[in-house]
C-alpha cells in the first residue's frame, strides 16, 4: 500500500542521504515523501527535493511541532509515517509497520537501533508510576524494559524517530503540540492520544537505525540538559500532574545519581543531575491537569 513519510529538516544535511537511499530501496510503490524545512542553512532542503520529496518551507525555526503538523497536513494517504532525517530504513519492515497502523487506530513503533546495533531506550513505560522509583535503582538488566521487548506490546510512551499511525487520527491529535519548540512532543503526544483511548504499541520485529541528536547536538553545541529537564517537566505535569511529576523528578535524580556514582557516563549525568536540580529550584511544581 501507499503511504506518507514526513521527516522534518533543520541543518540535517549530513545525514539525510542515508535515510533517502533506504526509503528508495524500499518495495514499490514509493511513498509521498514530504520534507519540511524548518529553518536549515544547509544543502537538506535541496537533497530531498532532488530525490523527489514535496518541500515545505516555514516560516522561520517555528519547532518540531509546528514542523511536524505542517508536514502532515500535506499527507494524501491514509497512513503517515513520521521519520527523522538520521533514522536508516534497515530492511523492507517499514511496510508492515504501515500495515500494522492501517488495521487500528494506535500509535505504532519500530525497534530503534543504535549505530552499532544495539537497541536503543527508545520505547518507555508510563513515567510517573511509583514503578519507576524501582527501576532508578536497580540494574536495568534485572528488569523487562520495553525497548527489550520480543513481542508486540503496549508501551506508555515512544520515541517518535519513526512512528506511525493514520493520518485522520494523527490530524485529529495534532499530532504535537505547535507551542512546543523543542524536546518531548513525543512524550506529550502519547499521554494525550492515551487519554483519547489511542494506545502506543511497539512492533520489534522492525527495526530502524537512529543516530539521534545530531541536528540538536549542533544547534546546541552540545546536549541541552536544561531544556530537556524542562520539557519533560512540563509534559508530566501538565498531563498527569503534581504527584507523578514528584515521583518523576525522583525517579530521574536517582537515575542520573547513580549512574555517575558508578562511573557510567559520569560526565553527562552529573550535568543532567545538576540541570533537573536547578529546574526545579525556579520551579519546584507545575500545573496538574
Amino acid at each position: 500500500m501507499t503511504f506518507t513519510i514526513v521527516t522534518v529538516l533543520h541543518d540535517s544535511a549530513p545525514e539525510l542521504p542515508r535515510l533517502l537511499a533506504s526509503i528508495d530501496a524500499q518495495p514499490r510503490p514509493r511513498p509521498q515523501i514530504v520534507a519540511v524545512d524548518s529553518g536549515s542553512s544547509d544543502d537538506g532542503p535541496r537533497l530531498a527535493r532532488d530525490a523527489g520529496a514535496e518541500i515545505v518551507v516555514m516560516d522561520g525555526n517555528p519547532g518540531f511541532g509546528a514542523a511536524s503538523n505542517a508536514g502532515v497536513a500535506r499527507a494524501r494517504h491514509s497512513v503517515t509515517v513520521l521519520l527523522n532525517p538520521d533514522c536508516e530504513l534497515l530492511d523492507a519492515g517499514l511496510a508492515e509497520l504501515v500495515a500494522r497502523a492501517e488495521e487500528r487506530e494506535a500509535l505504532v513503533v519500530p525497534r530503534l537501533l543504535n549505530a552499532d546495533g544495539s537497541p536503543q531506550r527508545s520505547a518507555h513505560p508510563l513515567p510517573g508510576r511509583p514503578a519507576a522509583l524501582v527501576r532508578a535503582v536497580l540494574p536495568t538488566r534485572s528488569l523487562p524494559e520495553p525497548h527489550r521487548a520480543r513481542r508486540t506490546r503496549g508501551v506508555g510512551w515512544a520515541i517518535a524517530a519513526c512512528m506511525a499511525g493514520r493520518t485522520e487520527m494523527l490530524r485529529r491529535l495534532g499530532p504535537f503540540d505547535p507551542t512546543a519548540f523543542l524536546f518531548y512532543e513525543d512524550l506529550d503526544l502519547c499521554l494525550r492520544a492515551r487519554v483519547a483511548g489511542v494506545p502506543t504499541l511497539l512492533h520489534p520485529e522492525v527495526r530502524v537505525r537512529h543516530l539521534g541528536g545530531r541536528s540538536t547536538t549542533r544547534a546546541f553545541g552540545g546536549e541541552a540538559f536544561a531544556l530537556r529537564a524542562q520539557r519533560r517537566r512540563e509534559v508530566i505535569g501538565a498531563r498527569l500532574g503534581k504527584r507523578a511529576l514528584r515521583i518523576d523528578d525522583t525517579a530521574q535524580g536517582l537515575t542520573f545519581a547513580l549512574r555517575a556514582a558508578v562511573g557510567r557516563e559520569r560526565e553527562r549525568n552529573v550535568a543532567a543531575l545538576r540541570a533537573l536540580r536547578d529546574v526545579r529550584r525556579v520551579s519546584p511544581t507545575a500545573d496538574s491537569p
